[in-house]
């Protein structure tokens, strides 16, 4: 069982006081303490411990270099946009997973993403998988596993890790993200704190910059009673696809699809 609380010098303390009082967050949400670094070693390790699982049938990529191409090009894209916080400090590294059953995408910490091919078998626009993409971008980008990671284990714990007086405690944790990530479910003002950022995203790119409200519409459109697995504790689509148009409309950006085969093209490789 993870330990929650942890004895800490007095002088340890004050070393812990200086660190987060001489830290900032680049979006400015929250008081960090977990640094950067930490975030980079958490989703790394996270991503590794994907890797060995058997039960993530992941697609490398020179099994479908093509395929790569296509989603990594729409990934740099996206990171194009100023407001991506961390888009030079993040790994940003994209991995698709052989699964036409899970309408379903997630990131970690530090930038690994993942995609399954039911998502992308499903959306029928680039439009609407890049606001997907710029959805999990936000949620590596505003750090929200990281301030989830806060709540649940406390200061105590994360402070040890992050003066590197426990060093198997991050090992500890990435194996529980692991095997919880591909159900990962985050607040409703996370949620939607990851929708109006995707919208800002886009706005820079070819893509329609409310492409994220597209997925949310199509179950509507499609009248299902009961939404996907990941969504179940979300906002309802309803006022996501309501709230993604309000700061689309507000921010004055670009709402037309963008135009081309080539997304067909894409899928017909998966």
């Amino acid at each position: 069982m993870m330990r929650k609380f942890i004895h800490l010098s007095s002088s340890t303390l004050l070393l812990a006081v200086l660190v987060i009082f001489s830290s900032c967050d680049k979006n400015d949400n929250f008081t960090p303490f977990f640094s950067v670094e930490d975030d980079k070693a958490l989703g790394a390790q996270v991503s590794q411990e994907i890797a060995n699982d058997p039960s993530f049938d992941l697609i490398a990529q020179n099994e479908n270099p093509d395929a790569y191409a296509y989603i990594n090009g729409m990934v740099n894209e996206i990171l194009s946009s100023e407001e991506v916080a961390y888009r030079e400090e993040f790994a940003w590294e994209v991995t698709l997973i052989d699964n036409d059953s899970v309408l379903n995408a997630f990131a970690t910490p530090g930038g690994y993403i993942y995609v399954y091919t039911g998502l992308i078998k499903y959306l029928e626009t680039a439009d609407a998988l890049a606001g997907v993409l710029g959805h999990e971008i936000a949620h590596a980008d505003l750090r929200h596993t990281s301030r989830n990671l806060q709540k649940q284990y406390g200061v105590s714990l994360l402070l040890s890790i992050a003066l590197g007086d426990d060093p198997s405690a991050l090992q500890e944790i990435a194996g529980q993200i692991a095997g919880t990530v591909a159900g990962l479910k985050f607040s409703r003002e996370f949620e939607a704190e990851a929708d109006d950022e995707s919208v800002l995203y886009l706005a820079d790119t070819k893509y329609a910059c409310n492409g994220a409200a597209f997925f949310f519409q199509s179950l509507l459109d499609e009248n299902q009673a009961s939404p996907p697995e990941f969504l179940s504790t979300h906002p309802s689509p309803e006022n996501r696809v309501a709230d993604i148009n309000a700061t689309a409309d507000e921010a004055g950006c670009d709402t037309n699809l963008a135009s081309g085969t080539e997304y067909d093209a894409f899928k017909a490789l998966l």
